[in-house]
């Protein structure tokens, strides 16, 4: 089968080089060339439209494209396009340049002047690398084909309260009980989820903010499938980038999961931001972890205040959880219910940080021991909220999905 190859050359004599060259190249069937990253985009979009099969094997993007630079429109290709294998053509060969081809998405990279033998060496690789994952696509069948998962937040009363452990191990009790589940670190600056997993990744929450249409394929391209079974979006390596993930980016992001998975956890953070509010305002379910202390306990009440007065949820349609309970404290559940006027789940998360802190320090937040009480505990609570097959409950689905945009005022006051 001929390998078909688009090249993305704005200059004419670059155009006439690699379509010399590429015409020599055996099984090769280089397609007319397109001068600008619109027309790219444009053109695979079109091919796309018909079958995957209409998609070139391979994509050339030279170094002086434009209008978009080449490691953006090679990122806006690799997610938008994930069976096309693109190859960047550039002048500088540095490994600081390589590295970022192969994280912004390229499959390979070819110095300047062009040489046959390179050309054709990294042509058949991406083309064969090209062909397994289309056969991969193809063969995939949807993961969730229901009307819509279950959307979970989880947000800190403040930082240090457990709202990442809770968050990874109700993720962890659906997948275990059979159900495909999706765990999303929304907490933008200093999500630790990829920590708490040990997992090294490069896509990230970030990569689908500018995409307006997430289909199935560049949603499975952007996820990261952990050993567990978990489909993993992740929160960017680069703290700053968070912003990128705007209120209507994160609503998309969020009901693509949805579609595809039958339970969806939210990893919100202890910092309400634009994208976190929309989130929390669209979930069936809105958890606010605390701890049974007078500053957490205030700072839950704070965060309740402040969803009310911006309208992202109200009190009552809240779900408080207790973690790090002792029957001798002083503040017990009955009382954060009378402070914050929300719920409070009956399942509570017992004070014992000796079971989790060897997983902590590892990494290794999925391998809690099973007979330990916090992880008995949470995953309680995951039956309790309905989240474990067979205890399906409308109980906690308050009926906060799809509630509307934030309005103008209620971003601004968000710093947005």
């Amino acid at each position: 089968m001929p390998t078909r190859i688009l090249p993305a050359v704005g200059d004419t004599d670059a155009v006439r080089s690699l379509s010399t060259l590429l015409s020599q190249l055996p099984d090769a069937e280089p397609v007319a060339p397109v001068t600008d990253s619109t027309q790219l985009i444009d053109t695979l979009a079109r091919l796309a439209s018909e079958s995957i099969d209409e998609l070139p094997e391979v994509v050339i993007v030279h170094e002086r494209i434009g209008p978009v630079p080449a490691l953006e429109l090679i990122r806006e290709v690799a997610l938008r396009f994930p069976a096309v294998g693109v190859i960047l053509v550039t002048s500088d060969v540095s490994p600081g340049l390589f590295q970022a081809a192969m994280d912004y998405g390229a499959r390979g990279l070819i110095a300047l002047p062009l040489g046959y033998e390179e050309l054709a060496t990294r042509v058949h690789a991406v083309a064969q690398w090209s062909v397994g994952v289309r056969r991969h696509l193809g063969a995939a069948t949807d993961v969730f084909t229901g009307v819509g998962g279950t959307v979970v937040t989880v947000s800190g009363a403040k930082g240090g309260v457990g709202a990442t452990t809770t968050a990874i191990q109700l993720a962890l009790a659906a997948q275990a009980s059979g159900r495909s589940a999706a765990l999303l670190d929304l907490d933008l600056q200093t999500g630790d989820i990829a920590s708490y997993l040990d997992v090294q990744f490069r896509r990230s929450v970030v990569d689908l903010a500018a995409i307006t249409d997430i289909s199935p394929r560049v949603l499975a391209d952007a996820v990261f499938p952990h050993d567990t079974g978990l489909a993993l979006l992740l929160a960017p390596g680069e703290g700053e980038r968070g912003e990128e993930v705007t209120e209507r980016a994160a609503r998309q992001i969020v009901s693509a999961l949805r579609s595809r998975y039958e339970v969806v956890i939210v990893d919100c953070g202890a910092q309400l931001s634009g994208a976190g509010a929309a989130v929390v305002e669209m979930a069936d379910t809105a958890l606010l972890v605390t701890t049974p202390d007078v500053v957490a306990v205030r700072g839950a009440k704070r965060a309740v205040r402040m969803w009310d007065r911006l309208q992202v949820r109200k009190a009552e349609e809240t779900t408080v959880v207790v973690n790090r309970h002792s029957r001798g404290t002083e503040i017990q559940p009955a009382l954060i219910q009378k402070i914050t006027g929300t719920g409070v789940a009956a399942t509570v998360i017992p004070a014992n940080f000796k079971e989790l802190q060897g997983a902590v320090d590892a990494g290794r937040v999925h391998e809690l021991d099973a007979k330990g009480t916090v992880k008995q505990a949470l995953w309680t609570l995951a039956g309790e909220l309905g989240l474990v097959k067979g205890t399906e409950s409308n109980s906690h689905r308050n009926g906060g999905r799809d509630r509307g945009s934030l309005t103008f005022r209620r971003r601004k006051e968000l710093g947005r």
